[in-house]
C-alpha cells in the first residue's frame, strides 16, 4: 500500500485543556476515499489540521508521505502544504477582491510543483476552466470578484482551488453544506473524478451520512478517537 498519510499514536490537546485528539492508528492511501463522521464537538476540525500541519502533535506522529509535520520547520511545513495537500475549508478562505479564475490559480502560484502538475493538462489555466466548469461555474462568474458570489459558488471555487495541480492529499471540511442537492451530487462527481484521475487519497468530513455511499471508505470519529475533549 502507497500510504499518503500516516497517524500513528496522535496525542493533542489546546492548552491548559485536556487532550481531545487521540488516535492510535490511521493510515491513508493513494487513491484512498473516505469519509469521516462525528457529531460537532468530536474533534473532526481539529483532526483535520492536524492532518495538514496546520497544527502539530503533542505526542505521536502525522505523517505525510512519509515527511513528519513534527519535523519540519513552519515555513517548512507551509511549502510542503501547499505543494502536497488541497484543502476545502468550511469558511472557504477565497481572497474576497481576486477574480474566481485568480483564486483557484493561488497554489500554482506559490508552489512550483502544482504549476507543473497544473500544466499537464496543458496549462495551469486551462486546468483551472475544467475544474469550474465541471463545478458548474458558469464562465461569465470566472473574472467576478470572489466576493461578489453566492456562498454556494464560493464553495465551488474553493474545491476547485483544492484539486488544481493534482495534490497528493485534499481534505474536504463539510464541502457541501451550502450546496443543493443537484450542485452537491455534481459537486461530488468532480470531486471524486478528480481525485481518482489523479490518485489524490480524500479525506472528506460531513454530518450528511447519506454521502458515505459514494466513498471507499466511512469512519466514525467517537469510534476511533479515545480522548473526550473540548469541542472542536
Amino acid at each position: 500500500m502507497n500510504t499518503v498519510l500516516a497517524i500513528e499514536a496522535l496525542r493533542f490537546g489546546w492548552p491548559g485543556a485536556a487532550p481531545c485528539i487521540d488516535i492510535e492508528r490511521l493510515h491513508v492511501a493513494a487513491g484512498e476515499t473516505l469519509f469521516l463522521h462525528g457529531p460537532s464537538g468530536c474533534g473532526k476540525s481539529t483532526l483535520l489540521s492536524l492532518m495538514a500541519g496546520v497544527l502539530v502533535a503533542d505526542a505521536g506522529r502525522v505523517a505525510l508521505l512519509g515527511h513528519d509535520w513534527a519535523a519540519l520547520s513552519g515555513a517548512a511545513r507551509d511549502r510542503c502544504r501547499v505543494a502536497h495537500v488541497g484543502y476545502i475549508f468550511q469558511q472557504f478562505n477565497l481572497l474576497p477582491y481576486l477574480s474566481v479564475l485568480d483564486n483557484v490559480l493561488l497554489p500554482c502560484r506559490f508552489s512550483p510543483r502544482r504549476r507543473a502538475q497544473a500544466a499537464q493538462d496543458g496549462s495551469a489555466r486551462a486546468q483551472a476552466e475544467a475544474l469550474l466548469v465541471g463545478m458548474g461555474l458558469d464562465p461569465a462568474l470566472w473574472r467576478r470578484p470572489a466576493m461578489k458570489l453566492s456562498v454556494g459558488q464560493q464553495q465551488r471555487v474553493a474545491a476547485a482551488r483544492a484539486l488544481i495541480g493534482r495534490p497528493e492529499l485534499v481534505i474536504a471540511d463539510e464541502p457541501t453544506s451550502a450546496l443543493d442537492e443537484a450542485h452537491r451530487d455534481a459537486f461530488l462527481d468532480v470531486l471524486l473524478a478528480a481525485c481518482a484521475a489523479h490518485r489524490s487519497a480524500l479525506v472528506f468530513v460531513s454530518h450528511d451520512r447519506r454521502l458515505a455511499t459514494r466513498f471507499g471508505r466511512e469512519l466514525s470519529l467517537p469510534d476511533i478517537n479515545r480522548a473526550q475533549g473540548d469541542p472542536a
